[in-house]
């Protein structure tokens, strides 16, 4: 054995036991049955809206996760700069096929280590980017962080749902809460409670998804030498959030997710069973599909994180979103055309996603908001956006008027980039003798 060869296999035993460690906190939750539901148990002709009459008894308490997992660069084998310095021979590569992603494990951030069923084998979450026939580019990072925050603020909001509180996320661009209003839910059912403390959490979950967008525009780092800003936007994210959110929702209302380790395997099942309906395609066909884009939606030219390796951002926040998919009019234009040409043997329609803003009668967004104030360091940030809109703090409401503010400057900054980029002669066309 090499010394180099040895070297990776002490790596990996110590990543290992790292991933181990980062992974052994275990939540569970346990649903006792009030006298109501054991009444209706013992019935002859059991109330099956009874049965839901349950109090949850938290050992310990899920935890809001408190960092996102490394998501993924738009693009493929991008070039990469260490600061000024440019990194040779390296390129980051960032997609996989579906076969290869691994076992859910909740609060991942940078490392995982899970098993994917309870006789299954141990393996990372190995995400990464796909493209899908009907959900376009996934980013499951996104996917996975959305579903986790939707779980945590469930076991949050049903034990209390209907009474004022206030639930403290992790800060970004500066402090970040969620308040929910107090509101009358005696008309509710047992399981109208669970179905609507879930439908809040999942909107919720996504909110947060959407704010972080905004953070990365506004300078917010996970990692303080490295920008996010060419993150910000990015046209596959708030799809594979959603998505996240959409899952989350399945498994709380099948009752999935009552333990840490029962969350991540049906997790596990849940999004593999999700990625293979919107129709994923191989690994060589979605590298070739980013190189169909390479100058429309990416530039491979710039290295990360350079902001402008984006081309393509998506700032139509909202409650509903549809995919983007690559038309079969620019596929057909590139040396890769033989290829993906069997992808587009049908006609693929995107299909749109939507979270709902009522549930059962409850107007979601008037009981439940995030809250998020600007912290001295980002308000320089700010400064192309009217101080009544965030100067005193902003909420979901007012993500996509400043995500509007945003794409009006990223225009004109783009526009700066492509000037600065072509020949002097070209750059200044007035100049040229």
């Amino acid at each position: 054995m090499s010394f180099c060869q040895r070297l990776t296999h002490i790596v990996g035993f110590i990543a290992i036991a790292l991933l181990s460690a980062c992974s052994s906190n275990d939540w569970q939750v346990r649903a006792l049955p009030s006298e109501a539901a054991v009444s209706a148990m013992l019935d002859d002709e059991p109330d099956l809206n009874q049965l839901h009459a349950l109090s949850l008894q938290e050992l310990p308490l899920v935890p809001i996760p408190e960092a996102v997992r490394p998501c993924c660069a738009f693009g493929n084998a991008q070039k990469v700069k260490v600061g000024p310095v440019p990194v040779p021979f390296f390129r980051y590569a960032n997609t996989l096929a579906v076969e290869s992603v691994g076992p859910h494990a909740f609060e991942a951030g940078t490392f995982s280590f899970q098993k994917d069923a309870p006789n299954g084998q141990r393996g990372t979450e190995h995400n990464g980017q796909m493209y899908t026939l009907k959900g376009g580019f996934i980013d499951l990072a996104h996917v996975r962080d959305t579903a986790d925050n939707a779980i945590a603020l469930f076991y949050r909001i049903y034990p209390l749902l209907g009474q004022s509180q206030t639930i403290k996320l992790p800060d970004e661009i500066g402090p970040r809460v969620i308040e929910l209003k107090e509101f009358d839910t005696s008309s509710l059912t047992p399981r109208e409670r669970w179905e609507s403390a879930a439908a809040i959490a999942v909107r919720l979950a996504y909110f947060m998804a959407e704010a972080h967008e905004v953070a990365q525009w506004h300078g917010y780092r996970s990692w303080a030498p490295w920008s996010e800003t060419v993150s910000a936007y990015s046209p596959e994210d708030l799809y594979s959030n959603m998505l996240g959110a959409k899952i989350a929702l399945g498994l709380l209302n099948n009752n999935l997710a009552m333990s840490k380790e029962l969350y991540n395997q049906h997790m596990t099942q849940w999004l593999a069973a999700t990625l293979a309906w919107l129709e994923p395609v191989s690994i060589a066909q979605t590298n070739a599909l980013f190189d169909v884009i390479d100058g429309y939606w990416w530039d491979s030219n710039q290295a990360l994180p350079s902001k402008f390796m984006l081309l393509k951002r998506h700032y139509e926040l909202g409650d509903k979103q549809s995919p983007y998919l690559v038309t079969k009019q620019l596929a057909e234009q590139h040396a890769s055309w033989q290829e993906i040409k069997p992808l587009y043997a049908e006609d693929n329609q995107a299909h749109s996603l939507s979270l709902s803003n009522t549930v059962h009668g409850i107007e979601i967004d008037t009981v439940a908001t995030q809250k998020l104030t600007v912290a001295d360091k980002f308000k320089h940030s700010f400064k192309h956006i009217p101080p009544a809109l965030w100067q005193n703090g902003f909420t979901q409401a007012d993500f996509k008027l400043i995500s509007q503010y945003n794409q009006a400057q990223d225009t004109i900054e783009l526009q700066r980039h492509q000037q600065s980029e072509l020949p002097n002669e070209l750059a200044n066309p007035l100049e040229v003798k």
